[in-house]
């Protein structure tokens, strides 16, 4: 008799800079489900795991510790709990005229002069601390042996190629799974290294981009969020029949409303920025989200006989993203990053509070510096906004997982009565 199939359960997270520390909230309540449902803490629910930008490191972070996935969780909550800007960036005086102010200069002069100059900056940013945090956050060297013992099926890390323009996806699975090309983006079958993930998270313009060899051409790589039009894909590809995605930003966001009679001021340089970056990061997971909604509701009115003969199957979706306008939570938190950073972004039009001031309401520019907002204040904060949104769909998480929390009917999810003696 053949035994019935496992359903694989796919995690799929997005990228956003230090938004991400949302995400490590979710998943921080996710665990302590599984603990209230008497699972064991062991074995992670995910055996595919997607991510991009940040959210790559994040979900590669839990593949690396796939064999113990409550501590895992818990090591990569207490990085993202205890966070400083100098972490991932460099943010020294030295280091920040090299790069940040060198670069404002040639964008404001023109870039005609640095054909006089022996060093073009590549970035806005020198995130090389990110580059040594990852070689103790992510213990890459581990992922062969967990996928070998069965701990892990698929691993996908993506970013976008600026040599090509093509969208890639890399992925170190169990199965010898073909590689997928659909229009502009196309997956290739590696070996995760350190050098995707700083690929895949190098934000546009803000950190340089990395030279990776695959196809027996080198590419220049940035953040996988760039040209992204189907974030679940890589997940539906690696063959997960249900698939928890957790984004960075929220999904249907409230329009902001002007005053009347109120004439908005010319957006600066950092409004456009935030707003360019939000595209870029926020807008492709929503538009796919609610492509495989459609799918799912057209499938369900095919007769079961005419959907068997089809390649189209439902899927199992679960979305997590945040409760509250990040930018908002961001605006609190401008005064926590260095000196040297408030000075740069100010210089584009991010509004930074003075010394002991307490913004209140949404702060200009704000959307840009939330994402470079690599501060405990911000982070923990997003932390416990994810942790708060995670348990507030605690239902819907433990249906979406099969599992039952103590006290609650099997087949109805309901409250069981006390029992009368």
């Amino acid at each position: 008799m053949t035994a019935p199939h496992q359903p694989l359960t796919g995690l799929v997270l997005s990228g956003g800079g230090a938004r991400a520390a949302y995400q490590v909230g979710v998943l921080e309540a996710i665990a302590d489900l599984r603990i209230s449902c008497g699972l064991p803490r062991q074995n992670s629910p995910f055996q595919i795991l997607c991510g991009t930008s940040a959210g790559a490191i994040n979900a590669s972070a839990l593949a690396c510790g796939a064999d113990h996935f409550d501590d895992t969780v818990r090591h990569v909550a207490s990085v993202w709990r205890h966070f400083e800007a100098e972490q991932v960036y460099r943010a020294d005086s030295i280091s920040v005229l090299r790069s940040g102010a060198h670069w404002l200069t040639l964008l404001s002069l023109g870039w005609t002069v640095a054909r006089w100059r022996k060093a073009r900056p590549h970035a806005l940013l020198n995130n090389q601390p990110l580059a040594e945090l990852l070689t103790q956050l992510v213990r890459l060297e581990r992922l062969p042996g967990l996928i070998q013992d069965g701990h892990l099926d698929a691993l996908a890390v993506t970013a976008s190629s600026y040599t090509t323009g093509e969208h890639v996806t890399f992925y170190q699975s169990r199965e010898a799974r073909p590689p997928w090309i659909r229009s502009q983006r196309k997956a290739v079958r590696a070996e995760i290294t350190h050098a995707h993930l700083l690929a895949s998270s190098a934000i546009p313009f803000i950190f340089p981009a990395r030279s990776v060899t695959f196809n027996q051409q080198t590419h220049y790589l940035g953040d996988g969020s760039m040209r992204q039009t189907a974030p679940i894909a890589p997940a539906i590809h690696l063959g997960a029949d249900r698939i928890l995605v957790v984004g960075a930003g929220r999904m249907n966001e409230p329009e902001l409303v002007v005053p009347r009679g109120v004439v908005p001021a010319y957006p600066s340089l950092a409004q456009i920025g935030g707003h360019a970056l939000s595209s870029i990061f926020l807008d492709a997971l929503s538009v796919d989200v609610e492509r495989a909604e459609r799918i799912n509701q057209t499938l369900s009115l095919i007769p079961p006989d005419a959907r068997a003969r089809s390649p189209l199957r439902p899927l199992n979706l679960l979305v997590l993203s945040p409760s509250e306008r990040i930018d908002e939570i961001a605006s609190r938190h401008i005064g926590e990053l260095p000196a040297t950073i408030r000075a740069l972004l100010g210089a584009v039009g991010v509004k930074v509070p003075a010394p002991g001031q307490s913004p209140t309401g949404m702060v200009g520019g704000a959307a840009l510096a939330s994402y470079l907002l690599f501060e405990a204040g911000f982070t923990g904060e997003l932390m416990e906004l994810g942790r708060r949104d995670a348990m507030a769909r605690t239902d819907e998480i433990c249906a979406f997982f099969g599992w039952t929390l103590p006290g609650k009917d099997r087949m109805h999810g309901e409250t069981a009565p006390p029992t009368t003696m």
